[in-house]
């Protein structure tokens, strides 16, 4: 059955109409939902026990269920969730000091086939529903509530490429964002992307303040071809004009992201040609120290040589930081988690 999670507020609203009921009914829902994190439909006191079980008949709330969760000496909780139809898909809520992030997948498996990511290990089965992406939010949310605490910021950076998924994902995040919803402030939320060019133009005429991250990881287009196929489709000539043109519209502070591997990209020439690339953007670099995998022949860099990159850049007047790591003692590689699991479930 289709999840209530599925639902926008406007969209709730119609929902009601549709059954003849008022506008009001539809907010009642989503208030029941988003204010007070309820995952069983009887609990909505307010409604009429016969509205309650044509809900009931028709919808649920919570699609997914817990598989498997982990916890990191730092804070940082992996969760592991199966769909209603037996897909896994894995959720991380990372603690920083200015909140607590959760980290959302949009796919199940990832067709992009980046070179150094365990997400590509599986293709993609399928897309996520908007109502599967607010679920991992909600189930995570409800396990805060238990501390009376609560989610901040929301990144679309997990399993899969949301401009792939791009009317679901604009969907959840709508949801997340609704003031009626979770409340999670348009700049605490960032979507990132391989770089799917169409998509980004049509992400920069839809104007929202939403942060866009780029999956650069490779300053010139021979490594980036290697290391990330997409490229091959979408050149960095045809992707650079595409983040122009979403610097023109929304005049947007861009985040690059850069993942350091060791003897690939990490050398002084790359940094050079990182800030020639960059130059005269409103942007910054993330630096983001390698999580190893066991299939891939990468390696990380340490944190001595992450610095001498990272002053490299800054020496060329580009901003930049070192990501902190999270969840070193638990499967910290998006997709680890997954991929464990459906070995496990597979050798029995």
């Amino acid at each position: 059955m289709q999840s209530l999670y599925d639902f926008t507020y406007d969209q709730m609203k119609e929902l009601a109409e549709d059954y003849g009921w008022k506008g009001f009914r539809g907010h009642q829902i989503f208030q029941w939902l988003y204010r007070e994190h309820v995952f069983d439909i009887d609990a909505m006191t307010n409604l009429s026990k016969d509205t309650r079980s044509l809900l009931n008949s028709q919808y649920i709330i919570n699609p997914l269920r817990l598989v498997r969760k982990q916890v990191s000496h730092d804070g940082t909780t992996k969760y592991l969730f199966a769909t209603e139809d037996g897909n896994l898909l894995e959720s991380v809520l990372m603690v920083f000091d200015y909140g607590k992030s959760v980290c959302v997948s949009s796919q199940v498996g990832c067709n992009m086939g980046c070179a150094f990511c365990a997400s590509g290990l599986t293709k993609k089965k399928r897309n996520l529903t908007s109502g599967e992406m607010v679920a991992q939010v909600m189930n995570i949310q409800k396990d805060l509530d238990e501390k009376q605490e609560r989610i901040s910021h929301i990144v679309v950076m997990g399993t899969g490429e949301p401009f792939d998924n791009y009317d679901h994902v604009m969907n959840f995040l709508q949801t997340v964002n609704h003031d009626r919803g979770l409340g999670v402030g348009s700049r605490h939320i960032t979507i990132s992307t391989c770089g799917i060019v169409p998509k980004i133009y049509e992400f920069a005429d839809a104007h929202t303040q939403y942060n866009l991250a780029i999956s650069l990881h490779a300053p010139n287009d021979t490594l980036r071809s290697e290391l990330m196929p997409v490229n091959k489709a979408y050149p960095l000539r045809e992707l650079m004009k595409a983040i122009a043109y979403y610097g023109k519209e929304n005049n947007r502070r861009l985040t690059f992201e850069y993942i350091l591997l060791k003897g690939v990209n990490d050398k002084p020439v790359h940094a050079r040609q990182l800030a020639s690339l960059l130059k005269g953007l409103n942007a910054y670099v993330n630096l983001i120290p390698y999580n190893s995998v066991d299939e891939k022949r990468f390696k990380s860099v340490n944190h001595e040589q992450a610095m001498v990159f990272y002053d490299l850049l800054m020496k060329q007047n580009v901003r930049c930081t070192i990501r902190k790591e999270h969840g070193q003692d638990i499967d910290a590689a998006c997709g680890q988690l997954r991929i464990k699991e459906m070995r496990k479930e597979s050798a029995l």
